[in-house]
């Protein structure tokens, strides 16, 4: 279908080429006159789309949904498909990934309540400086609000310096029920395996080469990678570590979340303590739970073995 644009384009193309009047150019193409005669009543936009361009260069890897959120928050009415439509005339389009082949076949998860610090996940992950001098990020996160609680960049993190960071987030936000991580050398190192004794805390170990079973923090890696680490030129280790500070912050106050329905980490965090330690996920309430919710009188020692 030919959108009125390229008609009026081909009228005007018709008169000025052959002399026709726009009636017989109409004529010709199979066009009604008032759509050529029609102007656009839009209110102007030039605010609007100045708005988006800069959120858009702001948070370069964000599509329109989530633009639409920012720019909702700062009092904008319009709708998302006026957004849409805004961002794609100004070609802010993401380039998007190709896709993956998808398992088939049926997973089981580990169940876990909905309530914050029920379960936390650990995973690394790499960049390098500008001097080609490499770096990893011990990151951790809760499960449930998808708070990043913790993103400890240094060039070498041994076993005993993930255990002084996990003993400094409990000291200010509490003990976990249980951890998950891949099997890497730190995680499973025996500095490691005593102090889960000594807190006695679970600590699950997914199956080697199985990164979705501790999908979570292979989620927030991919978003650290994509917003963060592939936009930014890192000269030293001090700037590294706050970018990222600063990058976390936001990740967790101001970065809408589409798992939990827009809202920010912190916020969902806010509302589930609101409702109380083990308050049940309404049924059809939004944002829909974010975790598999663990049945009544289901505990995390009977859980870990049924979930394999």
């Amino acid at each position: 279908m030919v959108r009125p644009a390229a008609k009026r384009e081909a009228v005007a193309h018709l008169q000025s080429r052959f002399g026709m009047s726009e009636r017989r150019a109409c004529a010709v193409i199979a066009v009604d006159r008032t759509v050529i005669r029609y102007r656009s009543v839009r209110p102007d936009d030039s605010a609007l789309r100045r708005r988006l361009r800069e959120l858009a260069q702001e948070r370069r890897r964000f599509g329109y949904r989530r633009l639409f959120i920012l720019l909702r928050r700062d009092g904008e009415a319009s709708g998302i498909s006026r957004i849409y439509r805004l961002y794609r005339e100004e070609g802010l389009m993401v380039r998007k990934r190709r896709n993956r082949r998808k398992a088939i076949g049926t997973r089981a998860p580990i169940l876990v309540e909905a309530r914050p610090n029920a379960r936390w996940s650990l995973d690394f992950v790499h960049d390098q400086l500008e001097n080609g001098r490499r770096f990893r990020v011990l990151n951790i996160v809760d499960d449930v609000t998808r708070e990043c609680l913790a993103a400890v960049p240094d060039t070498s993190i041994s076993g005993l310096r993930v255990v002084r960071e996990l003993a400094g987030v409990i000291a200010r936000r509490g003990k976990p029920e249980m951890i998950v991580s891949d099997n890497g050398t730190e995680l499973t190192s025996n500095a490691v395996l005593k102090w889960a004794q000594d807190q006695r805390i679970a600590w699950h170990y997914i199956a080697p080469g199985k990164p979705m079973q501790n999908g979570y923090v292979e989620s927030f890696n991919g978003r650290m990678r994509d917003e963060l680490l592939n936009e930014t030129v890192f000269t030293s280790l001090l700037q590294v570590r706050a970018v990222i500070a600063a990058w976390t912050a936001d990740y967790n106050t101001a970065r809408p979340h589409s798992a939990l329905g827009y809202q920010t980490p912190a916020a969902h965090a806010a509302k589930l303590k609101a409702m109380g330690a083990g308050f049940p996920p309404v049924s059809g309430s939004k944002p829909a739970p974010i975790a598999q919710t663990a049945p009544d009188g289901v505990t995390f020692l009977r859980t870990l073995p049924s979930a394999g």
